[in-house]
């Protein structure tokens, strides 16, 4: 899909999600959220390869919500005179990837060239320069985000002119196998952004050329236990502000369980996750100026006439 401009924009709504939640379950994920990342990884593969029809050369590039850092490596290498640099809100994601990175470093001393700093920030107040970063990576971050505009905002700010904005983001067809088991009015999964209100930030920011489009993935899985047993180790688990707080009872939890085999495929239990992939680029200065001065025109009273003054 590529838009051409705003129809309508939502507008932001910061208790769509707890913030406060979302990084308390990466802080708890991190130690074994690169074993069960299994789809931010599939996800990034697949970025990746969208990068080859892109034909540009970043001086400096930024993973925004990097996680542990698995995408800076690649990115690394796909840019190799570029400087990478990775930034997160969830400090011990951070700590997981130095640490992982330490020792990958003694067996592939190769990586040593390719070790990118991680920074402690917030997507919607980020501590780089503006116009200072060529191109804008973000891997599966943006459903996280309270406010999806403000993350978009500061991409535009740091991105430098002709930059490229690259995202992933999950929407709201994920997990709809799971939200249809229950049956109390609780949030069980987030309340995700379709494309078509995400293409629309993009272009009320000051994107231009955005495209998205979307894919529909299915993992499957023996049982219900597994699907949230990984979901839990990556931090993926519901902040949504009206979840449920309380546990189930174990006969409601049961009838959970028998609704959702109902949607059992030569005995795996699908999931399905409605991957958005975008891209949009920050206009360059000379459209900039262009436009600026077409508005000044048009706005200019005509001071000269050929007509003669009456008197």
């Amino acid at each position: 899909m590529v838009l051409s401009r705003a129809s309508h924009l939502p507008s932001p709504d910061p208790m769509r999600i707890d913030a406060r939640q979302v990084r308390r379950n990466f802080e708890r994920a991190a130690p074994r959220y690169d074993a069960a990342a299994f789809l931010p990884r599939e996800v990034g593969r697949r970025m990746l390869e969208r990068l080859d029809c892109v034909k540009f050369d970043p001086k400096r590039v930024l993973d925004l919500g990097c996680g542990t850092g698995a995408d800076l490596h690649a990115l690394s290498e796909r840019y190799p005179n570029a400087a990478v640099v990775g930034a997160d809100f969830c400090e011990r994601m951070l700590r997981e990837g130095r640490s992982r990175r330490s020792i990958s470093r003694w067996l592939l001393p190769r990586l040593l060239r390719a070790r990118a700093p991680l920074v402690l920030a917030d997507a919607g107040a980020l501590p780089f320069a503006g116009a200072s970063i060529g191109l804008v990576w973000s891997n599966m971050m943006l459903h996280w985000s309270a406010n999806p505009l403000l993350v978009f905002q500061e991409a535009l700010r740091v991105l430098e002119p002709g930059g490229l904005l690259m995202f992933s983001t999950l929407g709201p067809g994920t997990l709809r196998e799971l939200r249809a088991c229950f049956t109390d009015a609780c949030a069980h999964t987030l309340h995700f952004t379709d494309m078509h209100d995400t293409g629309d930030m993009l272009v009320e920011c000051g994107f231009i050329d955005p495209v998205l489009d979307v894919e529909t993935l299915r993992l499957t899985y023996r049982s219900l236990k597994d699907l949230v047993t990984e979901l839990r180790q990556n931090g993926a688990t519901c902040a949504a502000p009206d979840r449920r707080r309380a546990l189930m009872g174990r006969d409601a939890w049961r009838a959970v369980e028998n609704r959702f085999r109902e949607h059992a495929v030569d005995g795996r239990l699908p999931a399905t996750f409605e991957v958005i992939y975008g891209h949009a680029i920050r206009r360059q200065k000379t459209e900039d100026r262009r436009q600026k001065t077409e508005k000044l025109a048009a706005a200019t009273p005509p001071w000269k006439s050929d007509k003669k003054p009456i008197g």
